[in-house]
């Protein structure tokens, strides 16, 4: 397969899994998405649309945001999603939002943590027990980050839900503050609640493997002091997301969430080197031990990823290779100080 243009691109991100259309004819409407203008949110909300409509479930699927990108808006509005804009920082404006048994909750901050703390903190711990007060008896998927753990040795295989949770920095204490709300809020409320740790959605206008492959491209080192990762096809991310409802429960669980492999960033830049045929070359040396999350679980729960290591480089390459269109959001995957 070749992805070419944006809207082959957004197709496959959106296009739901056989398992998801069965899921979805389950549901009672409507599904609520909140947080649904980031970088992930606009593809899960549209995923989840059409997975209703080849299961002939016409349940509202309702994305709530700020909404300053309006493109985004409007392409959510053209795809039949519904949309609500709010700053969730008001409490009083969820008095409007829709009731609902099911929510996606997506809401986060993490760049900008370093310049604006509180505003980190307020995010990550305050809106979440906003929406648990709104939506006490709904089951909640929250996403959370593989960085709520420390970092660990690269043997290990990566971090287990149930290893502690000893973060570096204000932005993953920070998500450590969400993930503790909820769980209060759960065990106050009986509220079903589960959150997703996530490492790394690959989506080709973003994420790891384009952080490499604009710098190979450019000519520029690969750094190698964070030397290996978890990655994930983000329409994967988005199908176990979704399909993660069922899972919620009172007392909140976790789950982590990513693909199958430990990557060496070595090997992957030398792989995407070769792929684009341009050289590669390197700075610093790779540590014992890095920030990696072990997804076994959720695997065995929902099913294992469906796009494989490879079928995301030889996309990733050509993508770029073809100079096509970027987020300009870099991921700062190889930080190890905490500081974003």
């Amino acid at each position: 397969m070749q992805i070419k243009t944006e809207p082959q691109l957004l197709d496959l991100l959106t296009r739901p899994s056989e398992a998801l259309v069965a899921f979805m004819a389950t549901l009672q409407g409507p599904l609520v998405i909140l947080g649904a203008g980031g970088k992930m949110g606009p593809t899960l909300c549209v995923r989840a649309k059409r997975a209703a409509e080849q299961a002939s479930n016409p349940i509202p699927i309702i994305a709530v945001s700020r909404f300053s990108d309006k493109g985004q808006k409007a392409w959510l509005e053209s795809k039949g999603v519904q949309t609500h804009s709010c700053d969730l920082m008001d409490r009083d404006s969820l008095r409007n939002f829709p009731d609902a048994e099911h929510v996606i909750y997506l809401v986060g901050m993490k760049f900008g943590t370093q310049s604006n703390p509180a505003l980190t903190w307020a995010v990550n711990a305050l809106i979440p027990d906003y929406m648990c007060e709104r939506y006490p008896n709904a089951r909640i998927v929250a996403l959370s980050t593989g960085n709520v753990y420390t970092m660990t040795e690269v043997e290990g295989g990566g971090s287990v839900e149930s290893d502690p949770l000893e973060p570096l920095g204000e932005y993953a204490n920070a998500c450590v503050a969400r993930e503790r709300v909820f769980e209060y809020k759960s065990q106050q409320l009986g509220t079903a609640i589960v959150s997703i740790r996530l490492n790394y959605a690959i989506d080709l206008r973003y994420g790891v493997l384009v952080d490499l492959a604009q710098k190979i491209i450019a000519g520029k080192p690969v750094d190698l002091t964070m030397g290996y990762f978890n990655c994930i096809w983000q329409g994967d991310a988005n199908d176990m997301i979704l399909r993660a409802l069922p899972l919620a429960t009172s007392p909140a669980r976790a789950l982590n969430v990513t693909g199958k492999e430990t990557l060496s960033v070595r090997k992957t830049a030398l792989a995407l080197g070769r792929l684009m045929n341009k050289p590669v070359s390197f700075s610093g040396t790779e540590s014992t031990i890095a920030l990696l999350n072990n997804s076994a679980v959720a695997h065995d729960e929902l099913g294992p990823p469906s796009v494989g290591i490879e079928e995301m480089l030889e996309w990733t390459a050509r993508w770029i290779q073809d100079g096509n269109q970027l987020l300009n959001k870099p991921t700062h995957f190889e930080t190890r100080d905490g500081k974003y």
